[in-house]
């Protein structure tokens, strides 16, 4: 026996130390007993978004010849959502989508939703005429917003093959919106030239403090590229490196410059094309990655955006907004490495596959965090999707840090599948937010991934170039068996996924997700853009855990007579027109001296755009309880306002005014 053990000592220790690390690399779990107790009082039922009847579907691309080898990997985008009110009746139960299937982009009432006068509108299809070619052209997405700040919802949409087109609504005499159709809206080109863009993800926020909403574009395939023009005779290129690929689509900051309303409405936006400092190689790898979703949040107090580019095939980057007005400029940051911490999950130094990213207080400490979807699917490429933390200590961003950690890992949240949009909201009230992600890459009969792992550890310099790639056709499968995860956070400070126990069993290929209060009821429901498949709305049937706060802050126009704040009881139509007031801080404070904070969100993410409403879980308490409610924003002229408001919860739409007066009720 000694023997024996003296001629495997090495196996025998090799063993303990791998059971060792097992042991210790192991996450926690909890039982199926405690996974049903977290699912408990949540309940969503699903309704397929309209689509237009006997309209072809197509399951995948007509591609570049060059790109026809690997079409089914060319074809894995462009399905979105948007949620938002586009009718003018206060809610946000109006939908945007995009369906690769046709390559159109819909308007629609969400299902089952009515407005005040008992009828709603037919589906339409947006018209943008001779400026979309559909033989080499496909949008992306779409964001709804006031362009032209005229106190109606336009909608700016994205594409493959161009620059994006704003479809601008035509306003009537008065405060009456008219119903939406297909003729009410005017497209417009956001900028001039016929550029060929291939864009993945794009937002609106006002960059440099003017009062006016620029457009913050991030590209995928290099510029020039003809993706989708399949009688193209050129040779078109794939990602350079699997980990610092800087050969993609240059991002673009697109500034208001001007606008016109009324029966032929415009608006023009003017290119920024030097908007971040730094070397000349430093502005080429920062602004030159695969962009597959953007999200823009103030961190430093200023009401100033920070960008947070999701970038595939290499590092994202978080950009600190140093702008004035008519000046926009960034400062790239970089998180600090510390002794536990992989070099790979340094801010701005990752090499993983970003595509999807929101910002929202995801601990709970009135510190605004940053959630990353990557690819981190078990026996695939388990990279890591990153919750960076906020430290608190912004002042850092003034010296080039930013000041974020990842600890994905010990809340739970690293891995779930090969990741694009995610979510956060608080969908059951209790003062705690969930997390709703889509995963899934593309449909196929036969299992892809050894020939992916292997295109992975090949040299950089073959990867750009299609014709090495293996061949993905159709009948390529990768990841397409994920489940869209729920994740809900327990006692023990760790995120568990729910999705099973809530039903969420279907294996969708998912991209973008978008998420209201689509009936005004204080419960935050959700819409999933699926990739050649249909989508759905989940209504948000769950039992609620607390009262919720809910605020749809809205600004007077810039040429409105001045007015004190106006806060009326639920979302309604305002007696004046308005626009929504995109990155408005609030900050709210329950009678236990607890803070939520959240800023009016103006699209971020990859293909699914949240309404701009703020939604506050605020767990149990009375419903007559006193909140202390302090809010921040600029106005359309860009001056900064500030007020404290007292608020019981409840639903309540604020047109913001004059911060040293305060009138309760509506007009």
């Amino acid at each position: 026996m000694i023997d024996v053990l003296r001629t495997n000592v090495a196996r025998i220790i090799a063993v303990a130390v791998i059971a060792t690390l097992y042991v210790f690399a192991r996450p926690p779990a909890i039982s199926e007993t405690e996974h049903l107790q977290l699912a408990g009082g949540f309940r969503f039922n699903s309704y397929p978004l309209a689509e237009v009847p006997g309209t072809p579907h197509k399951s995948i691309r007509v591609v570049n010849p060059s790109l026809r080898r690997i079409a089914g990997w060319v074809s894995a985008t462009g399905a979105g959502v948007a949620l938002n009110d586009l009718d003018g009746d206060g809610l946000a139960n109006d939908l945007c989508s995009v369906d690769p299937r046709t390559d159109q982009v819909m308007i629609s009432p969400a299902p089952r939703t009515g407005d005040r006068t008992g009828d709603r509108y037919e589906p339409f299809i947006l018209n943008a005429a001779a400026l979309y070619d559909p033989a080499t052209m496909a949008p992306m997405g779409c964001i709804p917003g006031d362009l032209n700040e005229d106190g109606s919802m336009d909608l700016l949409v994205y594409y493959w093959g161009r620059t994006p087109i704003a479809f601008v609504s035509k306003r009537t005499e008065g405060n009456e919106s008219p119903r939406p159709t297909a003729d009410r809206y005017q497209s417009v080109e956001v900028v001039a030239g016929g550029a060929r863009w291939n864009t993945g993800a794009a937002t609106l926020a006002d960059l440099d403090g003017d009062g006016h909403l620029d457009i913050v574009i991030g590209n995928y395939y290099a510029d020039g590229a003809r993706i989708l023009d399949a009688k193209a005779d050129t040779q078109e290129k794939m990602q350079h490196s699997m980990t610092r690929a800087f050969n993609g689509g240059r991002s673009r900051i697109l500034k208001w410059h001007s606008a016109t309303n009324g029966p032929e409405p415009s608006v023009r936006y003017e290119e920024v094309l030097d908007y971040v400092n730094g070397s000349t190689d430093e502005k080429h790898r920062l602004t030159h990655g695969w962009t597959l979703a953007i999200s823009a949040s103030d961190l430093d107090g200023d009401l100033l955006p920070e960008l947070y580019f999701a970038n595939d095939f290499g590092p994202d980057r978080l950009l600190h907004n140093r702008s004035k007005p008519g000046e926009i400029r960034f400062d790239a940051l970089t998180g600090k490495k510390h002794l536990t911490t992989p070099s790979s999950k340094v801010l701005g130094n990752d090499g993983f596959k970003g595509m999807g990213v929101d910002f929202a207080d995801v601990n709970g400490d009135a510190l605004t965090d940053i959630f990353v979807s990557n690819i981190a699917a078990d026996y695939a490429l388990e990279e890591s999707h990153f919750a960076f933390i906020n430290t608190g200590q912004t002042q850092q961003m003034r010296n080039g840090v930013a000041p974020f950690t990842d600890q994905s890992e010990a809340m739970g949240l690293s891995r779930s599948g090969w990741g694009w949009d995610l979510k956060l909201g608080d969908f059951n009230n209790d003062g705690t937010l969930e997390i709703v992600q889509a995963t899934g890459f593309v449909r196929g009969q036969i299992n892809c991934w050894p020939e992916l792992h292997e295109l992975a550890m090949g040299n950089d310099q073959l990867v750009e170039k299609p014709s090495v790639w293996f061949k993905i056709d159709g009948r390529c499968g990768l990841s397409d068996r994920d489940r869209n995860p729920f994740f809900v956070r327990a006692r023990d400070g760790r995120y568990y996924d729910v999705a099973a126990e809530l039903g969420f069993d279907r294996t969708d290929i998912s991209r973008g997700i978008a998420i209201a209060d689509v009936d005004a009821d204080g419960r935050l429901d959700f819409a999933v853009a699926n990739q050649f498949q249909p989508s759905a709305l989940y209504r948000n049937e769950s039992v609620s855990s607390g009262v919720v706060l809910g605020l749809n802050l809205r600004l007077p126009l810039a040429n409105s007579p001045a007015t004190s704040t106006q806060v009326c009881s639920g979302y309604k139509k305002t007696s004046t027109p308005t626009v929504a007031a995109v990155g408005a801080f609030a900050s709210v404070q329950s009678p236990d001296g607890k803070r939520f904070v959240s800023q009016v969100d103006g699209g971020n993410g990859h293909s699914g755009k949240r309404s701009n409403e703020l939604h506050f879980g605020l767990g149990a308490m009375q419903a007559d309880a006193k909140l202390q409610v302090s809010l921040r924003w600029r106005d359309l002229k860009g001056k900064v306002n500030q007020q404290q408001l007292e608020l019981s919860p409840g639903l309540h739409t604020v047109t913001l005014g004059d911060a040293e007066r305060r009138n309760d009720g509506c007009n």
